[in-house]
């Protein structure tokens, strides 16, 4: 794959590792990873009231017999109004488990589509002095990046980062942070040259077996 400047212009080439970018698809996998991390991203902190939480409710609200209505003990019952919530939420954790070899082995399938399709682009370097929006979204011109795209770093970049954040459809990402969601929600993934060395190294095969 060549490698291009923030211009465009080309600088040389570079070899897509097959262990990472040649992997097959597989939909089940990916699938079961998607699912764990937006599991696992949810807080779980919702909480609804049952009847004994609620407040109120503790005189019996008529007698037991005579008048004629339905029998009810308290005001605070789940069919009055203001009363407690039955089968309703409470916190707890959606986490889900899956193993490490899975996990990565569904985000080199979603790299693998990535590269499969023609949305994996390798930029040289990427250097601002200041923070400028134009300048990154002329590079993205310039690579010919469809958005939405993923900008992958090998460490934060604040010039880059601040430049990056006005524009709509580019998120920045660190190659210690890639995800799942993130790629397969990216139409483009753009690697700097030391970001991608960074990947081959976490996502190798000689990782795998470790």
């Amino acid at each position: 794959m060549k490698v291009v400047d923030q211009s465009g212009q080309e600088t040389g080439e570079v070899r897509l590792s097959p262990e990472i970018f040649g992997v097959p698809a597989d939909p089940a996998t990916l699938h079961q990873a998607v699912v764990r991390q937006q599991a696992n991203s949810r807080q779980g902190t919702h909480e609804t009231k049952t009847r004994g939480e609620v407040s109120g409710g503790g005189k019996k609200p008529w007698r037991q017999k005579g008048t004629g209505r339905a029998r009810q003990g308290s005001t605070r019952a789940p069919q009055w109004r203001h009363g407690g919530i039955v089968f309703g939420p409470h916190p707890h954790t959606y986490e889900q488990k899956m193993p490490r070899k899975q996990r990565r082995l569904a985000l080199r399938a979603a790299l693998s589509d990535r590269a499969r399709a023609g949305a994996v682009r390798v930029v040289e370097e990427i250097r601002l002095e200041a923070p400028r929006t134009k300048a990154v979204a002329a590079m993205f011109q310039e690579l010919a990046a469809a958005l939405p795209a993923l900008l992958v770093l090998p460490e934060h970049d604040l010039m880059l980062e601040k430049s990056s954040r006005n524009l709509s459809g580019v998120k920045t990402v660190l190659v210690a942070n890639l995800n799942l969601q993130d790629v397969l929600s990216a139409e483009t993934v753009v690697f700097t040259r030391a970001a991608l060395t960074l990947l081959e190294g976490w996502l190798g095969p000689a990782q795998e077996q470790a």
